[in-house]
């Protein structure tokens, strides 16, 4: 598993799917979230893949947009990173 082609893919693809959300929700939200939690994990001991993936993917779905669903955007973001062949044990952390 390359980590850093795995980020690069989930920024091409955060991408694709905001390119037309409101600004709140947008990739530069996400670009600001993503800045912060490599900020952080500086200080802290975490998994900065697993930290990366989860600021990356914390929107993709966001239940306000799916009358209130929140099974959706855990479930997007299980769907791409099975198929980025992410294993199901970081998976599990990045959706939880």
């Amino acid at each position: 598993m390359n980590q850093e082609k795995i980020i690069a893919n989930t920024i091409s693809f955060v991408k694709q799917e905001l390119k037309n959300a409101e600004g709140g929700h947008d990739w530069f939200h996400i670009e600001r979230v993503l800045k912060n939690t490599l900020l952080i994990s500086k200080d802290e001991k975490v998994d900065v893949f697993i930290v990366s993936l989860a600021a990356l993917l914390h929107d993709i779905a966001d239940p306000k947009f799916y009358n209130g669903d929140e099974t959706i955007g855990p479930r997007v973001a299980s769907e791409f990173l099975t198929n980025q062949k992410v294993s199901s044990s970081i998976i599990e952390h990045v959706i939880h």
